[in-house]
């Protein structure tokens, strides 16, 4: 039992060493963001070549995606899998710092830690613009809370770009999303406890 636990718990530090350029890349967005949202204050309909056809004039995204953000989480991210790729040429990759609990070859070297950093950051960016697109659809503003999409659409967008470098297991996958999810709701209830969130959710 004992072994299971320490697995377990490897198994999720390991996660969370891979997923940091996404997190980090996801930070840096709200924090550096601002500026020209990425889709120009039009709303969904000025996008289509069938305007006769829609009735949806929301926002195509939202003024919470910037080019500024966009940007600078990006750059962020990708030095931060490049920091990982430096520790992982000094001392292992993810598979060796995980004594094999995570059978991954990540971050071997700087050179694939910024390849698999500048994926990660740049997903995880698109797959929040993915997210409040389609907040935007179903009729909510930036802001509203979207359970598990608030949490999911970023890690999804990292997940789907490391694919093309990394071969991911469903098991994995779950386990990432599992933490991701915790990860979110203990950062906002410590914002909200700090009265730095209005609402909590």
């Amino acid at each position: 039992m004992a072994f299971e636990l320490t697995s377990l718990l490897i198994a999720c530090a390991g996660a969370i060493y891979f997923m940091l350029p996404a997190y980090v890349a996801n930070l840096s967005g709200l924090v550096f963001g601002g500026g020209e949202p990425v889709d120009s204050g039009k709303n969904f309909s000025e996008y289509s070549m069938h305007k006769g056809h829609l009735t949806d004039d929301r926002r195509f995204i939202g003024n919470g995606v910037t080019w500024r953000g966009t940007f600078c989480g990006t750059v962020v991210g990708t030095f931060v899998g490049g920091l990982l790729g430096f520790i992982g040429a000094s001392f292992g990759d993810l598979s060796q710092l995980t004594y094999g609990v995570i059978g991954i070859h990540a971050y071997g070297s700087v050179i694939a830690g910024f390849g698999l950093g500048f994926l990660m950051a740049f997903g995880a960016l698109a797959g929040d613009a993915a997210g409040s697109f389609l907040k935007r659809r179903i009729g909510l503003q930036s802001g509203d809370p979207a359970p598990f999409l608030d949490q999911l659409d970023f890690v999804c967008g990292a997940l789907v770009f490391s694919l093309l470098v990394v071969p991911l297991s469903l098991d994995f996958v779950l386990l990432i999303m599992a933490i991701s999810i915790v990860l979110h709701l203990g950062s906002n209830s410590f914002a909200y406890l700090m009265g730095m969130k209005d609402v909590w959710y």
